[in-house]
């Protein structure tokens, strides 16, 4: 409940100051030396577990192929290799059951070879007791079933020694661990730092800590960690290197402090979660998620990551791949039209905002006469605008000036389907759409796309009114909180479908 009411609070009140970030803000000579710091590249903890199912369940496999392959001479693949596959997805559903794919597991010596061996010998009996239970024991050789289960504990253990080393290689490295900042300050932060140093080292780099307070209740330097600024601070410490994880260091009872705190964080892409060490209510286990040993209280998640990230990235290249190959006579064809029309570039560059408002060139068609390009969008284009040419304003309302997006999507500075970049300059009603919409920069909180819900909704094309790009932003909002492969797919069959209703683009 508390988090619905939070996220209400953070979409009714978003600071418009502290979403734009103010570029150019000045940070603290410590923020400025953590900035300026190289970053290990991270890797996700739930791919990385996912991969080591994977890979543990294919070795198994190829182990009881093989010895099947090598040994059993009037065997059947008809009866041996459903088993094989039957054995290792039931020893994959015990190994998680026994939790040992997890990073904090894989950190273990003999808790999670253990713990493995045991699912496996379990494994190994289920298979006998059917065997025997289905009278089946003359259509398998015994000397495969033994070879396989000692084999198989082999490989197990070799395996798993090998992935312990690998994670503590990577957590050393700091890949498995998330860059942390801490809000709050003064003794409360202190005891969350000592748990985080007693229970969550291998999780958490924690980098240092923001407070609004500058009184004798936020010190400059909290158990060795330097107050890196203010809330607002952290916004642009955020854009300008990674930051995995927020955690608050505020009581419940604080709640004005933290949905004021929340409705500035908001527009990051991080996860946000209020410690739990400093409530004395007990709530149940179910109530905690944890970092670590820490107990936290979720309040907001960074939207598409981990698994999904991995997904998302897959669909953006394959189709992009697909679309310039079935696309590149469209293509072609357009730009021997604009160079035949008009003298200057086939191609128009211009600075948007994308992910976590890195600015990033996106390339188009052009579609303006050369001497009257408007590279900061200052001015919307409207209907009969002499800047734009003949060809131009064909392919600007069929959008295939567009196309060249492919390319950004190949670079991984776009996807396919996500909030559209709007220009920089870009306005409703004389104002910037940052100034004209409440918490306008969290639809920054993805990449940006070359179509999205709102596109196919029907707001695309000219914004002159405030109207126009709240509900752009309010439809970029939903696909955030939405998201699914599935509604991405949706999207982008409906795009080509809803380019007939072109009538709002110039």
């Amino acid at each position: 409940m508390f988090r619905v009411d939070t996220k209400q609070a953070m979409q009714a009140h978003a600071s418009r100051q502290a979403a734009a970030g103010e570029p150019g803000r000045t940070l603290s000579r410590q923020a400025e030396a953590i900035i300026a710091a190289p970053v290990e590249r991270r890797v996700s903890g739930a791919v990385v577990a996912g991969v080591a199912q994977v890979v543990e369940a294919t070795l198994l496999a190829a182990l009881g192929y093989g010895i099947y392959e090598f040994y059993v001479e009037l065997g059947q693949h008809a009866f041996y290799i459903p088993v094989i596959l039957a054995s290792c997805l039931l020893a994959n559903v015990l190994f998680n059951a026994g939790r040992t794919h997890r990073i904090s597991a894989y950190r273990t010596v003999f808790s999670q070879t253990g713990r493995v061996l045991i699912g496996w010998t379990v494994v190994m009996t289920v298979l006998t007791v059917g065997i025997f239970f289905f009278k089946a024991a003359d259509l398998f050789s015994r000397v495969w079933l033994a070879s396989w289960y000692v084999s198989g504990a082999v490989l197990l253990v070799a395996y798993r020694l090998g992935l312990r080393a690998l994670v503590m290689r990577w957590t050393a490295q700091g890949r498995l661990r998330r860059r942390t900042v801490i809000v709050g300050g003064g003794k409360d932060a202190e005891s969350l730092i000592e748990q985080i140093r007693s229970g969550a080292s291998n999780d958490i780099a924690l980098l240092g800590l923001f407070d609004d307070r500058i009184d004798a209740r936020s010190p400059d330097n909290v158990a060795g960690y330097p107050k890196l600024g203010k809330v607002a601070d952290l916004i642009e410490f955020a854009r300008r290197t990674p930051v995995d994880l927020v955690i608050v260091s505020m009581p419940l009872s604080a709640e004005k402090r933290v949905l004021h705190m929340l409705t500035q964080l908001w527009v990051l892409p991080v996860d946000i979660r209020l410690s739990a060490h400093m409530s004395t209510l007990k709530f149940t286990d179910k109530a905690y998620s944890y970092v670590g040993d820490i107990a936290v209280f979720d309040m907001a998640d960074r939207p598409i990551s981990d698994w999904n990230l991995v997904f998302k990235w897959v669909f953006d290249k394959l189709v992009a791949i697909t679309a310039l190959i079935l696309l590149s006579p469209i293509m072609v064809a357009t730009a021997i039209a604009i160079k035949l029309e008009s003298r200057g570039p086939i191609f128009f560059m211009q600075s948007r905002h994308g992910f976590n408002n890195e600015l990033i060139k996106i390339y188009k068609f052009r579609s303006m006469r050369t001497d009257m390009a408007d590279q900061s969008a200052a001015k919307l284009v409207t209907k009969g605008d002499p800047r734009v040419t003949k060809v131009g304003r064909f392919i600007r309302k069929t959008s295939i000036d567009e196309l060249p997006q492919l390319f950004n999507v190949l670079k991984g500075e776009l996807s396919i389907v996500g909030p559209r970049p709007h220009a920089l300059q870009a306005k409703a009603a004389n104002q910037l759409y940052y100034e004209a919409v409440e918490g306008y920069f969290a639809r920054h909180r993805v990449k940006p796309g070359m179509t999205g819900w709102a596109q196919i909704n029907g707001w695309r094309g000219e914004t002159d009114t405030i109207d126009k790009i709240m509900q752009r932003v309010n439809h970029d909002l939903y696909y955030i909180e939405n998201w699914s492969i599935l509604f991405d797919a949706y999207i982008l069959v409906m795009t080509p479908l809803r380019l007939f209703n072109s009538e709002n683009a110039y």
